[in-house]
């Protein structure tokens, strides 16, 4: 009985850890798309170097990862 949703959740979970990949270079593509994850699992590179920036610096002198981070969520679908 068990086994039946473990399965379920192990697709679901290597689904969601596979990387987002945009396909082609025009923004208006890219919004139309659905997301491939949720937010907080989109683009953690650049969300962790963002993060840490603004922990140490203070958000007023991390505007260019904030930027880079943005783009990223755009480019994986969402509307930022």
């Amino acid at each position: 009985m068990g086994s039946n949703t473990s399965k379920g959740v192990e697709v679901a979970q290597a689904a969601a850890s596979e990387p987002v990949v945009a396909t082609g270079g025009a923004t208006g593509a890219a919004t139309a798309a659905k997301p491939k994850c949720k937010a907080c699992c989109a683009c953690p590179e650049t969300k962790r170097a963002r993060d840490q920036c603004m922990v140490e610096r203070g958000e007023e002198n991390c505007t260019a990862l904030i930027e880079a981070h943005k783009q990223c969520m755009r480019d994986a679908g969402f509307n930022i």
